[in-house]
């Protein structure tokens, strides 16, 4: 281990920063945060510097660098840009044996300022030791989408309560097992949801009992439609939380690959000769069993829970059978197929509404307003619809849309193999018969999928039915 980490202890303690620059003006920023007294030694400073100094929240020494400026100093920082000055700080700091910080130069420092991960009273903080800070960035970057926000407040509420916690739990695995429960349980899962009185009278109430016994809880999570890099930092969060995911069998590996690496993984799509209504009952009962066992259970559908994914008979369920639930949004699949599609659903020119319509339906369904769906100037977005093509181009002519409307079918719409296919309505089923087009498609229909092919970025551009083999 080259460098040894510390967190410091700046309040009321004066910091010099050396430079009146952008990144000493940063420095300063950070110590000020951090409840230090910060001394500013430059010839000149940032307006931002300047509007500090004449607000009395930093002291300005102006000229070039003199050792008598780290008098009564903790810290220094030099920013200066110029190496020669730097190392003059650095050497006088040394004599000093003060710790001092020379941005982008470890040579000359004797202490490395960290990428930080802000949850306060919670700190996360990385260093590549100097020699890679983008690396550093990139890696609190992605510590950033694991540890959400709350857990600042739930750190000072179980800094509170330590005393309290300690007198109901005397024996360390006894209290060991009620910070899980603190940190998994309702009082984590209420300041997430922004209820912190809430919280805190959940805390009160298991202080009050011997032990909590484990409480289970189900995370509703959109799983987009396959591409990883949709998914939501909460839905990630839930991932690595998970004890178990219950999954659709259109959820992508990749997605499933974010998960927790021991979290049991159970795939819950249609049985073969199932109908949906069974599929249905089997998975509330699943959720229930699981969530009543203690686990936290995750879950997880393609796209949104709420659009087409029966996510609201699922709360139902739940709430029925007083089982703790959250909804994580995830990017439902008309929004991410057509933008991969370059697709815009909406458009001042083109379309000034948009529809999300199943596609799921008879030759005899009068569920549908076909002739509000046939109007002109709207977008169409048809989910599950590649076995129902023809009824709908024909449903829709046959109610006033003009067979030249523009379609895109979107296949595998986010994933590797995406292939999209554009042209008229008149010929949407025979085109996408000669493409061998499969689920999971979307299908788009309206002006705005005539930019289809100007527009496409991802995947496969298709137009037009296959030319025959030469003879």
């Amino acid at each position: 281990m080259k460098l040894f980490p510390l967190f410091t202890d700046l309040h009321d303690r004066l910091v010099l920063v050396v430079g009146g620059g952008a990144v000493a003006e940063r420095k300063a920023q950070a110590l000020l945060e951090a409840g230090a007294r910060v001394r500013v030694g430059a010839p000149e400073l940032t307006s931002a510097l300047a509007g500090l100094r004449n607000q009395g929240r930093v002291e300005h020494l102006a000229g070039r660098f003199e050792p008598a400026w780290l008098d009564g100093a903790w810290l220094a920082v030099a920013a200066t840009g110029d190496r020669e000055v730097n190392a003059a700080v650095s050497e006088a700091a040394r004599a000093r044996r003060l710790f001092c910080n020379v941005v982008d130069d470890p040579e000359l420092s004797s202490f490395q300022v960290p990428s930080i991960v802000d949850r306060s009273p919670l700190i996360v903080a990385i260093s590549s030791s100097g020699v890679a800070p983008v690396l550093a960035r990139r890696l609190r970057e992605r510590i950033e989408s694991l540890f959400d926000h709350s857990l600042g407040p739930l750190a000072a509420l179980a800094a509170r309560y330590r005393a309290r916690i300690r007198a109901a739990h005397p024996d360390l695995g006894a209290r060991r097992r009620f910070y899980d429960w603190l940190m998994d349980g309702p009082v984590a899962a209420l300041l997430r949801q922004q209820r912190p009185a809430q919280a805190e009278t959940a805390l009160d109430q298991a202080l009050a009992r011997p032990e909590p016994a484990p409480e289970g809880s189900v995370a509703l999570v959109g799983a987009g439609p396959g591409d990883p890099g949709l998914l939501t930092l909460k839905a990630l969060r839930a991932l690595n939380e998970a004890d178990i995911i219950l999954h659709d069998r259109l959820v992508s590996d990749e997605v499933l690959a974010l998960a927790r690496r021991d979290a049991e993984r159970v795939s819950v799509g249609k049985r073969p000769g199932e109908d949906h209504n069974a599929t249905q009952a089997r998975i509330h009962a699943l959720l229930i069993e699981h969530a009543r066992a203690g686990r936290r259970v995750v879950r997880l559908k393609g796209g949104d829970a709420f659009i087409f994914g029966r996510g609201g008979e699922e709360l139902q369920a739940l709430r029925e059978a007083g089982v703790r639930y959250e909804v994580v949004p995830g990017v439902t699949a008309a929004l991410a197929c057509a933008a991969y599609a370059g697709v815009p659903l909406t458009h001042r020119e083109h379309a000034q509404s948009v529809s999300l319509v199943t596609a799921h339906c008879r030759d005899d369904d009068n569920d549908l307003d076909w002739p509000a769906l046939a109007r002109a100037k709207q977008t169409l977005a048809f989910y599950m619809g590649v076995s129902q093509l023809e009824l709908l181009s024909a449903r829709l002519i046959a109610h006033g849309r003009s067979p030249r409307t523009p379609f895109a079918l979107i296949e595998n719409g986010s994933r590797p193999g995406q292939r999209v296919l554009s042209g008229p309505l008149e010929r949407l089923p025979a085109l996408a018969d000669a493409h061998g087009i499969r689920a999971p498609a979307l299908l788009i229909v309206g002006e705005v999928a005539a930019l289809a092919p100007d527009l496409h970025w991802y995947g496969q551009m298709l137009e037009g039915a296959p030319q025959p083999a030469a003879a």
